[in-house]
């Protein structure tokens, strides 16, 4: 994998390889079909002021709903629905809860449950079918074959699948869409678990069925060709709030799945395709096996500043969430406001989406300040593992101060690295984009990279899941604050390692974020997602 991350970067006289030109002929089909499924309408919930954003982010705070058509509509409608349709003149296109690179969206979700009234009289597979809120009953699961595939969970336990699409990444993105894929699969966990948490519901990734046992749990282990799915991750979502572990039989179970009376095809996306290899390459090294995770235990630190009770309704956050296409260069936010985000990111004992990661973190920021109030400008580090904390310093540039901000919350792990106006080294390290200097702040996610691909080439996607997570709520928190916030992919890599004197691969740069008051497009006509 380190092959493909060097390859893909991109560098201030050369930008990792991409089409010439955006073939419009052959723009991918946003909507996965399976024609010939059964399919089962949703319920559009509308969201409502309960329960709040605040105590939703926290594992036990908000009261538990039971599993049923309306909580799985609901489920569904506050991850991969349909957020609104967006028109000008002939041109129409639609926005979605979950964020995604270029608004491309790779990430098709799966359902796998036992029985609910109102969906399927069996245990069942399905594909969620955002367009038009429902779902496509792909295979019925003998209660036998669900019984070991759920062996020891909690009753009511059911899971939620994500594979990848990535020709629509690639089709804009090139070599470098792979990438971008990932970014998505972590936006799609965290808008899971964030909209689950709002119910009661935990939801952990399985870690331990590996990626050919997962194709075959959802129908796509002979899916082939550029529009193909390739498998992301399964979670298991418990209304209980119990968590699991999956058994040891589960990935015995998975290998009887091929088995089952599969129904429906895939619809074709484009005509004609772009070939990347590198992607191809990469999906494949990243390829886990299924058998136990090997992250081991690690010690969450608890939460001990109160949880803020003042907040807006947890749904109607999720479902207003829009990336900003230009900022103001004007607004600022408070330290406190500023601090506030930074804990939300951390990832502390029963905090969602993170509980949701088996792993220890391995993503830290690195922050450009330029308007926050009471704060210094300059570049700051959040320091996500403070286990890791000696290891990584020493792969900076000696010469950073690692000061505490006076006023910073004492269980925040928050240094300042050196005062400085940033604005136009953020910009320029970020493909020379003025959004990245003109919001309170913007910030790069470096990975501990040498340390997690050792474990394995499985681990080079999940660091990206966890970027994508750490994303979603920084988009979420700028919802809260009445700003908005958006997902930055493209930034010259080692323009960014230079900041931080970066000598090696120790740290990599993954994933950047800004954040202030957006410049809305007044040419532009909102409608609603679903008619």
């Amino acid at each position: 994998m380190h092959a493909y991350h060097q390859q893909t970067k991109h560098g201030l006289h050369r930008y990792a390889a991409g089409p010439m030109g955006l073939d419009w002929a052959n723009q991918p089909d946003p909507f996965r079909t399976w024609g010939g499924a059964e399919r089962v309408p949703l319920e559009v919930v509308l969201p409502s002021d309960e329960p709040k954003y605040g105590p939703s982010l926290s594992r036990g705070m908000v009261p538990r709903h039971d599993l049923d058509r309306q909580s799985i509509s609901r489920l569904f409608f506050d991850s991969f629905s349909l957020s609104a349709w967006k028109q000008a003149g002939e041109a129409r296109w639609a926005l979605r809860v979950n964020p995604s690179s270029g608004n491309l969206h790779p990430t098709e979700a799966y359902l796998l449950a036992p029985p609910i009234e109102g969906v399927s009289e069996h245990p069942v597979v399905a594909h969620y079918a955002p367009r038009e809120h429902c779902l496509e009953l792909r295979a019925q699961v003998p209660d036998e074959l669900w019984g070991s595939l759920t062996l020891g969970l909690p009753a009511g336990s059911f899971f939620i699948a994500l594979t990848s699409i990535h020709w629509r990444e690639a089709w804009k993105y090139g070599e470098r869409a792979y990438r971008y894929c990932q970014h998505d699969a972590g936006h799609g966990i965290a808008a899971l678990a964030i909209a689950a948490g709002g119910m009661g519901w935990s939801v952990d990734l399985c870690d331990q069925i590996g990626t050919e046992d997962l194709a075959r749990l959802v129908g796509v282990w002979a899916e082939e060709g550029p529009d193909a799915e390739t498998p992301d991750c399964l979670l298991l979502v418990c209304p209980s709030g119990e968590g699991g572990i999956l058994d040891a039989s589960a990935a015995a179970a998975a290998a009887q799945f091929p088995a089952l009376e599969w129904k429906g095809r895939s619809n074709d996306l484009s005509r004609e395709h772009e070939e990347w290899d590198a992607i191809d390459l990469a999906a494949r090294a990243s390829v886990r096996p299924s058998g136990p995770d090997s992250h081991g235990e690690w010690e969450r630190t608890p939460r001990t500043a109160p949880l803020p009770q003042e907040t807006p309704g947890l749904r109607r956050i999720i479902r207003q969430r829009r990336s900003a296409v230009a900022l103001d260069g004007k607004a600022g936010i408070s330290a406190r406001a500023f601090y506030g985000i930074l804990e939300n990111v951390m990832p502390r004992a029963g905090r969602v989406p993170f509980d949701t990661l088996p792993w220890s973190p391995r993503l830290h920021l690195a922050i450009f300040v330029h308007r926050v109030e009471g704060l210094e400008p300059g570049l700051y580090w959040l320091q996500r593992d403070e286990a890791r904390k000696d290891a990584l310093r020493a792969a900076c540039r000696p010469e950073f101060l690692w000061a505490r901000p006076a006023d910073c919350p004492s269980d925040l792990p928050l240094s300042l690295l050196f005062p400085s106006d940033l604005k136009q080294t953020a910009s320029q390290v970020s493909c020379n984009q003025d959004i990245a200097a003109d919001g309170a702040f913007s910030l790069g996610m470096i990975a501990d990279f040498d340390r997690s691909v050792e474990e394995g080439a499985w681990f080079y996607p999940r660091l990206f899941w966890e970027a994508g997570a750490i994303g979603q709520v920084l988009y979420l928190e700028a919802e809260v604050l009445g700003l908005r916030g958006t997902g930055i992919g493209c930034y010259f890599d080692d323009a960014v390692h230079s900041i931080l004197a970066l000598r090696d691969t120790t740290l990599q740069s993954l994933y950047h974020f800004t954040l202030g008051q957006p410049v809305e497009d007044e040419r532009l006509t909102t409608l609603e997602p679903y008619e």
